[in-house]
């Protein structure tokens, strides 16, 4: 499972979670997650190429060519029923691989759940891959997804920085699909003091499918997540739990 990483075996869940980490992201962002959850749910979190265990592949740099691996990649896992869930730029590499297994037929997420990331109509490009590795750094620490610790730590730094890099170049000059909506319900989260984008420009996800949408604003900044991990996965059990093929199990 190259693509995937799975913290914890669950072989007789009936339902799937994949969850795609934000730029500069590993899976092990959701390696605290799977005792959350529960036990009928099995959460496989997205390894991207050039970090951790994939440190020795070149780090992608276009959303195509990253969501070209994951379809392919991910085709082995959808043999149940299953659930995307994607924060920032992962927010929008769940949509893009959504949109293609629509297109192409294949088995499509029950839902998307989308969290601090504008809507399609909103997305712009960006210029935070230009900067220098201290214009890149301060970025990070403004955000508050990296410790300023880690960044200060020069070898740290110096693993870290290339991968951010590549993840920014691809979020910032991606362009969302132009295609039709997608038929699963999709569910936006977004923290209230998010600096990176407005509560309206979350819930215009809304008009990204034909099927149900509903919107939480969570206390928080970006990475609202991080420090309110317990009440995410709550609010995200609670949607998991609209699935038809949602576990009896406790």
């Amino acid at each position: 499972m190259t693509w995937v990483r799975c913290y914890e075996a669950r072989p007789q869940a009936r339902l799937r979670l994949f969850c795609f980490p934000h730029a500069g992201g590993t899976a092990s962002a959701y390696r605290l997650w799977p005792p959350l959850l529960p036990a009928g749910v099995e959460l496989l979190a997205v390894q991207y190429p050039g970090r951790e265990e994939r440190f020795g592949e070149p780090a992608l740099t276009t959303m195509n060519e990253l969501v070209d691996g994951l379809v392919t990649g991910l085709r082995g896992e959808l043999d149940r029923p299953f659930v995307f869930f994607g924060h920032s730029m992962g927010a929008a590499v769940a949509y893009e691989v959504a949109l293609v297994l629509q297109r192409l037929g294949l088995p499509a997420p029950q839902r998307l759940v989308l969290s601090g990331k504008e809507a399609p109509e909103h997305v712009t490009p960006g210029e935070v891959h230009l900067r220098d590795d201290d214009g890149l750094a301060a970025e990070l620490t403004a955000l508050g997804g990296t410790g300023a610790a880690v960044l200060e730590h020069p070898e740290l730094r110096e693993l870290l920085l290339p991968i951010v890099r590549a993840d920014y170049r691809l979020i910032e000059t991606y362009q969302p699909t132009q295609a039709p909506p997608l038929t699963c319900p999709i569910t936006a989260f977004v923290g209230d003091r998010d600096p990176e984008l407005t509560i309206e420009q979350a819930r215009d996800w809304g008009k990204s499918t034909s099927g149900e949408f509903d919107l939480q604003v969570f206390p928080g900044d970006h990475f609202y997540l991080n420090d309110g991990r317990a009440q995410v996965v709550s609010a995200l059990t609670r949607r998991l739990a609209l699935a038809p093929s949602w576990p009896s199990t406790p």
